[in-house]
């Protein structure tokens, strides 16, 4: 017989923790699920409370037996790369302590830690350091371009004032334009390097104003808008964030050649981690395209400047979009398959709740 459903509040410190926690009882019906695994499992604990682990979870190999291992022997149990999938949404690759407890009605305890994000976190501490070099080389190489370019420019000018042909000037025509061309190029490779200038910005007529420019210039693709409007304001750069989210919305327009759909969705993720620290509500931004796909050989270096999936682009758009979502102690990343690509962003709101993770 199903019991009624548990006091929440008795858990609600399990929230403060950055792992995912489910507690059980010894019917292995859920008691609480702390806001760290309704975000990994997306789903509420209000949803779940008194349901069975095994409808969320499934009957993963291995993971049955811990649990019913751990309510006899009173001993703690870790399975390693225990894989979940669920319709619809895509594999976990996890971790899960299983502990015994005794505590307001929970029985069991279990932590689970994604190897994808243990994974990721490694990967991205690794690139932005790797990120940080690249970009202070092309810093100094663009300070080192922009005098001679000027010289360059100067001196066609000059040459064409010289020459009596008007077939001619066609030829220093084309020296300036491209000098031109290189000068614009190095001043965007020097635009993230300015200091942020924060104020309070709403997200939403932010993703507004990249709508219009973006349906301007691609009018037969469908821009959606999914869009939690109860979400606060944050502290943010207003023309960094534009050019942020214009960069990242213009290269899924790009990437559909005229066709397609792209949504932009916003919601509140509770208990985040970024820059290593500790927010208990962050903004989160998502550009979800139908197009093809990031090619696999670009997946590692797409934030790396002067990477281009298109030929003619500069490879800037998405190096800059980086740098301005760090210098906002932000995260951004993105997962891509055939039919489906999804950049996310994530923005603190609020002062950091903790230290170092």
């Amino acid at each position: 017989m199903q019991k009624d459903p548990p006091d929440l509040a008795n858990y609600a410190g399990l929230d403060l923790l950055s792992s995912a926690v489910i507690l059980l009882n010894r019917d292995l019906r859920i008691c609480y699920m702390n806001a760290a695994a309704e975000n990994l499992f997306a789903v509420s604990t209000r949803k779940m409370c008194t349901q069975s682990i095994s409808r969320l979870l499934g009957e993963p190999p291995g993971l049955g037996i811990a649990l019913d291992s751990a309510l006899r022997n009173n001993w703690s149990h870790t399975g390693q790369n225990i894989t979940l999938r669920r319709p619809g949404q895509r594999a976990l690759h996890l971790d899960c302590t299983v502990s015994p407890i005794d505590f307001a009605g929970a029985s069991l305890l279990l932590e689970f830690r994604p190897i994808d994000a243990q994974l990721r976190v490694a990967r991205e501490e690794r690139l932005a350091e790797q990120q940080k070099a690249n970009r202070e080389l092309i810093r100094n190489l663009a300070h080192e371009i922009k005098n001679p370019l000027g010289g360059i420019r100067g001196s066609a000018q000059l040459l064409e004032r010289e020459l009596g042909q008007p077939q001619l000037r066609e030829y220093t025509q084309v020296i300036i334009k491209e000098a031109d061309r290189l000068q614009d190029l190095m001043n965007r490779l020097l635009t993230s390097h300015r200091m942020t200038q924060q104020t309070p910005v709403n997200i939403h007529e932010i993703l507004e104003r990249v709508r219009r420019l973006i349906e301007a210039e691609f009018p037969s693709i469908l821009l959606r808008r999914d869009f939690d409007t109860s979400l606060p304001t944050i502290m943010g750069d207003r023309e960094q964030l534009i050019q942020t989210f214009l960069n990242i919305v213009r290269n899924a327009a790009q990437a559909l050649a005229g066709q397609g759909e792209i949504v932009l969705r916003t919601r509140a993720r509770r208990q985040a981690t970024l820059a290593k620290k500790r927010y208990r509500l962050a903004l989160e931004v998502q550009v979800v395209d139908n197009g093809p796909g990031i090619p696999e050989d670009l997946r590692d270096k797409i934030f790396f400047p002067l990477i281009s999936g298109r030929e003619g682009g500069s490879g800037l758009g998405l190096t800059l979009a980086q740098t301005f979502i760090h210098q906002h102690h932000g995260t951004i990343e993105f997962d891509s398959r055939r039919g489906q690509t999804t950049f996310t962003i994530l923005l603190p709101i609020g002062n950091a709740s903790g230290g170092a993770q």
